[in-house]
């Protein structure tokens, strides 16, 4: 995970490390970040919204709420496909139908009790971009646009559904000190 530039210095790097223990709330956008942000209008209507999420980002959200680090998914669009996938998981924080992401974000931190330094935000678009930057860490994946990887504290590797979510999450349990003890408990009998 790196600044879009590739420049990050260890400095950097550790302070943005430093900034990740607060966090208690993760909370993402969903189409573009769980998905790759492509819609799928089929021809029978009941099939339209579907999405297809990647597996590996729901062990990444399980480990994190398992870590006791809250998930919240806050998306524009309505999808039963989001409901879904979210009561599969246990996140309990789903916003859907909602572009005032800034505005839904300081709600759900009011509601928390949390701060900004305790909130770490993933995003890919423009509706995105005020949450980004008024969440203590703002993170967006390695395709969105240039206006917003440019403004993000960190940019995964991977692109938005193709695992960028457990990178972050692998990144945050690392930061936090805790993704060593996860993979030891895996590899006992």
């Amino acid at each position: 995970m790196t600044r879009s530039d590739d420049t990050v210095s260890a400095l950097t790097v550790s302070a943005l490390g430093e900034r990740a223990r607060p966090i208690r709330l993760l909370a993402l956008d969903v189409d573009g970040v769980l998905t790759d942000g492509r819609l799928r209008y089929a021809s029978r209507p009941e099939h339209d919204g579907d999405k297809v999420f990647h597996v590996r980002d729901g062990l990444g959200l399980k480990l994190l709420m398992q870590a006791g680090i809250d998930v919240a998914l806050i998306t524009g669009r309505v999808s039963p496909a989001v409901d879904r996938r979210a009561q599969e998981l246990g996140i309990a924080h789903v916003i859907q139908g909602r572009d005032d992401k800034r505005v839904v974000l300081g709600a759900l931190m009011a509601e928390l009790g949390l701060e900004p330094a305790e909130v770490c935000y993933c995003g890919d678009d423009l509706p995105d971009l005020g949450a980004i930057l008024h969440a203590g860490l703002g993170v967006t994946v390695a395709d969105a646009p240039d206006y917003i990887r440019e403004r993000a504290d960190l940019v995964t590797r991977t692109p938005g559904g193709h695992g960028a979510v457990r990178e972050l999450c692998e990144w945050l349990l690392n930061a936090k000190g805790l993704w060593q003890d996860i993979i030891g408990a895996h590899e006992r009998p």
